[in-house]
């Protein structure tokens, strides 16, 4: 008898997400903080026929398991679990995800470590958490990764996903960047002219963002239920070189707007991002008070703690 070929996630979109970004975990986590992992224990426990909130990716979530009722035939986007929290404690967390019908069946409950060393196992392209200390951990494994960082879920009440990207240290590498940090605004805008022909080498995102790439091509153009957008403090001339590199990429970005150093957050809003990433905290600050965001604590700007 010939033994079953092996489940495998390959082709898919891989999305992992940590219980905290999924739920409100708020006021059981206040309960962990004040009173340690036993009383945390015995409160979720307590509570696990009861259905925890949804946290501020869960919109995000939704939206992305909807894409495969679209699909004929195998889906196409799998969202993993990846907590902290034990498989006793957990259960109130799959408990949850039943409850609203989530297509979630996934996960590893690491009973207070970090999950992160599963990210590569489950062949994951995007890992969102409210802690810092994982993600950083999942962009050293050369996963894209971020944290959530605003009070705002959700973009457009529509069903098509939005994502929006900084370019510098997120979608690209910081190299342009550096030279901006460490010579000023004349020299990297001299940098880019002079470059503009080069690609630029690949940011964390960028395997993320080929991987969305080719989900869209599974839609007929105007009816994709994803859409992109990069938006950049980028503006003429340096433009050239970021549009040159996504063509040699041959990755579609479906809107680029390039702001010049302006504010994004009303940008952001406009185009109805479900979720903005930046690596930049002051851009994650003024975006957040308008879309949900993701820091990405890569490159320059961020330098190890």
């Amino acid at each position: 008898m010939l033994a079953p070929m092996p489940v495998t996630l390959q082709n898919k979109l891989v999305i992992a997400i940590s219980s905290r970004a999924l739920f409100d975990l708020s006021e059981s986590h206040q309960v962990f903080t004040d009173q340690g992992l036993a009383a945390y224990s015995e409160y979720q426990v307590a509570r696990e026929e009861e259905p925890l909130a949804p946290g501020e990716a869960f919109p995000l979530v939704q939206k992305l398991l909807r894409i495969n009722e679209r699909l004929d035939g195998e889906a196409r986007v799998e969202v993993v679990l990846l907590s902290r929290n034990s498989a006793d404690t957990g259960l109130r967390v799959f408990n949850s995800v039943q409850h609203y019908g989530l297509s979630i069946s996934r996960a590893a409950f690491c009973g207070g470590a970090s999950p992160w060393r599963y990210i590569n196992a489950f062949g994951c392209q995007l890992f969102l958490s409210n802690e810092a200390e994982d993600v950083r951990y999942a962009l050293d494994c050369g996963v894209a990764a971020a944290t959530l960082v605003s009070s705002k879920s959700g973009g457009g009440a529509a069903d098509q996903l939005r994502f929006a990207f900084d370019g510098d240290a997120v979608v690209f590498s910081d190299e342009a960047e550096r030279v901006f940090k460490e010579e000023g605004l004349e020299a990297f805008a001299a940098s880019e002219v002079a470059s503009a022909r080069t690609p630029l080498s690949g940011g964390p995102f960028k395997g993320f963002l080929s991987a969305l790439h080719q989900l869209q091509k599974a839609f007929p153009a105007a009816e994709s239920p994803i859409r992109t957008a990069l938006v950049t403090a980028r503006s003429a001339p340096a433009h050239e070189r970021v549009i040159r590199t996504l063509r040699a990429w041959d990755i579609r970005i479906d809107e680029s707007i390039f702001l010049g150093g302006l504010d994004k957050g009303e940008f952001l809003r406009a185009y109805q991002a479900d979720v903005f990433f930046d690596d930049q905290e002051s851009h994650c600050q003024s975006a957040g008070s308008h879309v949900a965001t993701g820091h990405v604590p890569h490159g320059v700007s961020n330098p190890p703690t």
